[in-house]
């Protein structure tokens, strides 16, 4: 699964919270942070007809996107969310853990078939940010920008920070495993750097993880049907449009670190059909990157 980049740095001690002098930590020991149910998470998602066909919540995992990807058994639409994560993955093997129940860290399983040309699942992370971004905007009421290709940004004391991220993973030829790590109610003083963010921190109006979960999985699979149903086709979904609509990194000077050591500076102008960056440079050169870190260097105008 994917996890905050301000987030890495490893393990942070205590990872069951406030549990202190209380005793042992265990499920029970940070009543703020209960654990998900994952019968009623099933009882509201699984259904006939419905993309998610089973939902399973483990207590900890090392990587919600390596158990998923190595399961057999698992079918189209499998959900697999971990209470704690502690090897969760990023893009570039960046690592990250947070207290458990503090966040959502799932991965999910996805065989778009041959109603999509495999040439348009790179707009499966784009998907997911923008899906998590309008299910966040219900569920908290708070405003999620997305930095180019797959973060997830809040706003704390007038500042952006990163609080989650996704990750998407091929797995054989006809599938891929796409995982999503958010920070939901992490602290300020259980950041692991002073970068990173979570929905508490951003004022949001509700932390209880088992409604967040479900709109976000309401609101992946409203819009992953749609893309489906388009044939992939990101303007006839309207996907290229709102995720540049909520995408914070256009309009803005960046430097786009590249494969190979390669790196590139400029305007980021817009993402085109293909789910590319195009930076203009400072010569009028407006070039597509596809893969790479984005940095952005000053505010959008």
């Amino acid at each position: 699964m994917t996890t905050p980049d301000p987030s890495r740095g490893g393990d942070r001690g205590d990872a069951h919270g406030s549990a202190g002098a209380h005793g042992p930590a265990g499920r029970w020991s940070d009543l703020e942070r209960p654990p998900l149910d994952a019968s009623a998470l099933r009882r509201a998602l699984v259904r006939p007809g419905a993309l998610w066909t089973s939902i399973d919540v483990v207590e900890a995992t090392g990587s919600t996107n390596s158990d998923l990807a190595a399961r057999s058994d698992a079918a189209p639409g499998a959900v697999l969310v971990a209470e704690e994560q502690t090897s969760g993955r990023g893009r570039l093997e960046r690592t990250w853990s947070a207290p458990a129940r503090s966040g959502l860290f799932f991965s999910m399983l996805l065989k778009p078939g041959d109603e999509v040309p495999v040439e348009r699942w790179g707009w499966l992370p784009l998907l997911a940010g923008v899906a998590v971004a309008t299910g966040l905007a219900r569920a908290a009421g708070v405003d999620t920008g997305l930095k180019w290709p797959n973060d997830l940004l809040v706003t704390v004391d007038g500042e952006e920070r990163k609080a989650g991220g996704i990750l998407a993973e091929r797995t054989g030829s006809d599938a891929v495993v796409l995982g999503i790590g958010l920070n939901v109610s992490l602290r300020a003083d259980e950041l692991p750097v002073p970068g990173a963010g979570s929905l508490a921190l951003a004022g949001a109006k509700s932390v209880d993880r088992d409604p967040l979960l479900r709109a976000v999985l309401r609101s992946i699979e409203q819009w992953y049907g749609d893309w489906r149903a388009a044939g992939g086709d990101p303007s006839a979904s309207r996907l290229q449009e709102t995720y540049a609509a909520g995408c914070v990194t256009l309009g803005r000077e960046v430097r786009a670190e590249l494969p190979g050591g390669r790196s590139l500076t400029g305007e980021a102008l817009a993402v085109d059909g293909d789910g590319r960056l195009v930076i203009g440079t400072a010569d009028g050169v407006r070039e597509p990157v596809s893969a790479g870190d984005v940095v952005h260097l000053r505010p959008a105008t």
